[in-house]
């Protein structure tokens, strides 16, 4: 099927109200301690029942989907029955990003048919992601199999000076465990690291701009995406249109680098209006 999403131009009183697509990082909480994470060290979760009632009310301004995050999101407490809820309340596709080591074939039983999409983080591959990550590398590739018989999935990794060498082992790893994209992931720069180097930033462009790959690649907005041959979902939209991220104190941000953003209280969309008039 093809979809002409430019052939006519649209309004802009007619656009969704509401962003095509939020993050929310459920739980500040990660048994992981890597150095480059960039997510709030303190402790921190949103109320489910809260949550719940910013889906409905997205949902029905025109959101397509809300992804879940962190910290962990297995981590946070009734995760499943939060993605149940959302499933059957309303018409948005759930998806969430998870290191994959809380997965249980119990887990991903009471997840089925709750979610749509699912991103596993794979920050290098063997001794590299051990060395990282303080975890067996066999146990994310046992991850990425359960997730295989439960929905979609995608391959996340970090790309820094430790991985920008194994680009093409990551690529081959997504295809093998049948990952359906490797989303990179050029590293931010946080209070404890300086984030991607210009050196390696180079690399990973002209790595992207030839690899040829068995899997789709895709590239977070970090600037980096600017240098490759991208194809935007809808050409022209405006960044707080396409994606709006809530963090664990419940702060809309326009992304999850972002360092402010608007307090959400009973009713996001005021938020989210606030935030786009915002100078």
């Amino acid at each position: 099927m093809n979809v002409l999403l430019d052939e006519v131009p649209v309004p802009a009183e007619q656009f969704s109200r509401a962003p095509r697509y939020l993050s929310v990082a459920l739980t500040n909480a990660c048994e992981l301690h890597c150095a480059y994470c960039y997510a709030p060290k303190h402790a921190a979760a949103l109320e489910r029942e809260r949550v719940l009632a910013w889906a409905v009310e997205l949902d029905a301004a025109g959101c397509l989907g809300v992804g879940f995050g962190g910290g962990e999101p297995t981590a946070y407490r009734r995760f499943a029955q939060l993605c149940s809820d959302i499933a059957q309340s309303t018409s948005m596709a759930v998806t969430f990003t998870t290191h994959g080591h809380r997965l249980t074939p119990k887990l991903v039983e009471s997840l089925r048919g709750a979610v749509h999409f699912v991103r596993l983080s794979v920050d290098g591959v063997g001794t590299t992601y051990k060395r990282l990550r303080s975890r067996r590398f066999a146990a994310v590739v046992q991850a990425a199999g359960l997730l295989g018989t439960l929905a979609p999935f995608g391959i996340n990794a970090v790309i820094n000076a430790d991985t920008v060498s194994e680009l093409d082992d990551l690529a081959e790893f997504s295809d093998k465990v049948g990952a359906s994209e490797l989303l990179l992931l050029p590293e931010q720069p946080t209070a404890a690291t300086p984030g991607i180097s210009d050196a390696d930033a180079q690399r990973l462009v002209e790595w992207a701009a030839i690899a040829r790959t068995g899997v789709r690649l895709a590239i977070s907005r970090t600037g980096l995406e600017a240098a490759l041959p991208t194809a935007e979902a809808i050409p022209g939209e405006h960044p707080l249109d396409a994606h709006m991220h809530i963090d664990a104190t419940g702060v809309l941000r326009p992304h999850a680098y972002a360092p402010t953003g608007l307090s959400v209280g009973i009713r996001i969309m005021e938020a989210v209006h606030a935030l786009r008039e915002a100078p």
